[in-house]
This record gives C-alpha cells, structure tokens and sequence, in this order.
C-alpha cells in the first residue's frame, strides 16, 4: 500500500500579548508565527482569530453599565426569549444569544461587541499577512455559539476570507451511488471548531492555524463581483470569496426562524386578509393542522361547537358557489337592487371563486343548555358565537403560520340553506361564513399601527 493517509494540523500560536484598541493585528500575528519552533506560516494555512482581539483592536470596547441597552442597540430582531435570556439576530444577520454584546476577557465595567464587518476585517488580515510575510492563507474570525437542538457551545465562523467556506456536494452522488440532494457542508465553521480544541476559552491563546488542507484556501483573485453574497441555499461558485455571510441561511429558507411564543406573535401579525391568490395548490395536511389549532379555542360547557367541511375539489367550490350567487342574485333584486349593483355585489365574492381552496365553518349548539326565557337563550347562543369565532381566529394565525393566506368572508351566512343543499349539511349545521386559502399573489400591505391605549380602559 502506498501514499499518505489523508489529515491536516492544527495548533495555537503563542506569544499573543493582551490587545489594545488601534493595535496592529497582522504585526502580531506575523511576529508570534516567526517567534516560535512551530512552523511558520506557508500557502496554503487558514489562520483561525477569536473575534474577541479583533473586536479590540478595532476598538469595539465601550463603556456600559447597562448592557441589556447595548444588547437592545446590537439586535435588529429578537427570535426567541426565555426569562433574561435573548437569542436574537444582529445587524450582520448573525442569530446568537445576546447579539454578541460580551463581558468576559475584557476589564470590570466594559463589554465588548462583536466586529462591525467580521467578513471585512478577515479580508483586511489576510491582505496584512500576504503583504507582511509573502504567504497567501485564508483567514476565519471565530466565535462561540450555542446550537439549537445540541447541548454545549461550539466555535464557528462569523468572518472569513480566502476560504471555501461551504462546501457544495448537491449533484454529485454517495459511496452507493445515491445522489445528494441537500448535502452543503459548512467547512469554515468545522475549521473555526477545531481551532478551538487548541485554543481554549481562557488559555491566552486567540489564534490557531490549520495546515494540510490547501483545497479550502481561495486563490487570491477569487473576489466576487460586487453584490455578490448568497447562503447556504444559493447557487453562487463555489470559487468565489464569499466570505462568512454565506452561511447566513436567508428568512426564506429558515423552518427555524422564531422560538415558539415569538412564532405565535408573528403569526398573529402576519394574519391579514389576503384577496388575491396564486394557482399554487394547497397542502390538505396544511389546512387540517389549521383545524386542530381551531379545536383548541374554548368553549362553553366542555363542547365542542366547531365543524369545518374542506373544498378541495374545484368541482366542488364551483358548485357551491354557483348556488350562492344565484340566491344572493334573488335576494338583491328583490331588495330592489338594480342589475349594474346586483352585479357589482356579486363581484365581491371573486375572492372566494379565484381561491384554490375553500373551507365552510359551521356552528353546531350540541351541548347548549336550554332556558325558558328569550333574554337566557340568546346569551347562550352568543357564548357559541364567540367560542366559534375564537375557534376561527386560530384556523386563520395557523394558517398563517403555514404561509398560506385567507379571507374569511360572511357570505355563507345569507344563504345557509342553500348551502346545507348543496354541500348535504346536517339541519343542525350553521354555515358562518367561508374561508379563502391559498398562497397570496404578492406581500400584504403593511398595517397601520393601532395604539393600544385607544382600545384600553382600565379601572
């Protein structure tokens, strides 16, 4: 058997002295390389910083006896909060605890924050170091994140350059010959881990260096062309320097976005009545997860009031809806309504014909009590009322929630024999109205804000 196993090295380089703002990163590194028996730096290394000394030596030092306000100054979205605790996105697009803001290796009463452009300054370290020492390396600043799902912290990349930092193997095929379909490996953050196996959290030692895999370092002419970025889902060359922000997955692609309670407030928030749809079809699990959710509203007298008949057929949505205009026809002219209204009403209910699905929530009373009295019997019948718009209001955020749009519209209830006819409803079924569903045509419009205080009374 011949030839060398595959491998690579990696070790810390000692000599780094405690980083003051305006210092000179690249001479120190440059000196601590050359100061020592381990082997220089050559073609070919990656060179591993903990963001800490280069967040001082850019001078993102500060004063802050309040470091919840630095935090709050830092994060351009909070995704999830538990208790004190913050795991929000930065203005880099980095989603970590606290933003970043840190208060440890840095002196009592300061914080310090992370790089301002970590992508810009690796480039800026790299450009040293070739002009410095005559070696053409790739350059990854690093920091310590935690992982959602794993226990434990690990180091990853929050800047880089000169290195392939993903890995793209979407295309080509497995040792079966199966084909990947999804396999991008992040190389920057697997080299930014094993940089700190040897540089530790409290060792005085902020740089590693990685030998033995040339194959991740860009030739120095690979600059994207301006604009250029992308994620771990786009298609941009793999030859291109990207920098760290490429594996910022973009909002699009993330199933992870938001912790649990920042979802449900999203999804309340995205809610809106949306009247144009695409011609995308829509995912039946999708509108029955809507369902469940509206099963958990309450409701008086441990009922149950809810029951939702699903159109999925366009057969069907036609032939319900061709039902309810002809009686919503007869009811406008026998109200004396001119055809050019008639019409001009009927119109109104496009939303529900261009809609690639449809569901009808009907109200049963099943379980409501019986009193004597007129005035006891219709407070029992609205208590139904508000458990079933309850029920509707979560069938709507759940379907928001799915990125599907709606539109609950009342018709159903001017016509509610009708469509107990066509759809053979049970007598007992009361159709409130008809919902929408489908992917929406475009962004919904933004919401003016309500200030709350204008629905408040407080006694």
């Amino acid at each position: 058997m011949t030839g060398t196993a595959p491998g690579y090295r990696v070790w810390a380089l000692p000599g780094i002295p405690e980083v003051q703002p305006g210092a000179d990163l690249v001479k120190l590194i440059a000196t601590a390389a050359a100061g020592t028996d381990l082997p220089q730096l050559a073609d070919g290394d990656v060179v591993l910083v903990t963001s800490k000394i280069v967040s001082k030596a850019e001078g993102r030092i500060i004063e802050a006896p309040d470091r919840e306000a630095a935090i709050d100054a830092e994060t351009a979205r909070v995704v999830a909060r538990r208790g004190t605790l913050r795991i929000v996105q930065d203005h880099r697009g980095l989603v970590m605890a606290a933003a970043g803001v840190d208060a440890s290796n840095t002196p009592s009463g300061t914080i310090l924050l992370l790089p301002a452009d970590p992508d810009a300054s690796a480039r800026a370290l790299r450009a040293g170091l070739r002009e410095t020492l005559g070696v053409d390396v790739g350059v990854i600043i690093t920091d310590t994140f935690g992982r959602p799902w794993r226990s434990g912290l690990t180091d990853v990349a929050i800047g880089a350059a000169g290195v392939r930092v993903l890995d793209d193997l979407r295309g080509g095929t497995d040792a079966y010959g199966n084909p990947l379909v999804a396999t991008v490996v992040a190389t920057a953050d697997e080299l930014a881990a094993a940089g700190d196996l040897v540089k530790g959290k409290a060792t005085g030692l902020p740089v590693a260096v990685v030998r033995g895999l040339p194959h991740v370092v860009l030739p120095a002419d690979a600059e994207p062309e301006a604009g250029a970025g992308g994620n771990a889902d786009g298609e941009e060359p793999a030859d291109l320097d990207l920098g760290a922000r490429a594996l910022v997955r973009d909002a699009a692609n993330d199933m992870f976005r938001l912790g649990t309670s920042e979802a449900v407030r999203e999804a309340v928030t995205l809610r809106r009545t949306v009247r144009e749809f695409t011609d995308d079809p829509v995912d039946p699990g999708a509108v029955r997860r809507a369902v469940a959710a509206a099963l958990t509203a309450p409701a008086p007298h441990h009922t149950a009031p809810w029951r939702f008949v699903l159109l999925e057929s366009a057969e069907s949505r036609t032939r319900l809806l061709d039902a309810m205009r002809d009686a919503w026809v007869a009811d406008l002219r026998a109200d004396g309504k001119s055809e050019e209204a008639v019409a001009k009403r009927v119109r109104r209910g496009d939303v529900l014909r261009n809609a690639p699905y449809l569901a009808v929530p009907c109200m049963v009373l099943d379980g409501a009590h019986a009193y004597p009295d007129a005035r006891r019997g219709a407070a029992e019948r609205e208590m139904f009322v508000v458990a079933h718009g309850a029920g509707i209001q979560n069938f709507l955020v759940t379907l928001a929630a799915e990125r599907l749009g709606s539109a609950w519209v009342s018709s159903t209830m001017f016509c509610r024999d009708v469509v107990r006819e066509v759809l053979e409803l049970p007598a007992d079924w009361e159709p409130m109205g008809a919902v929408a569903i489908g992917r929406p045509a475009a962004a919904p419009r933004e919401r003016p804000a309500r200030p709350v205080d204008d629905f408040v009374s407080v006694r």
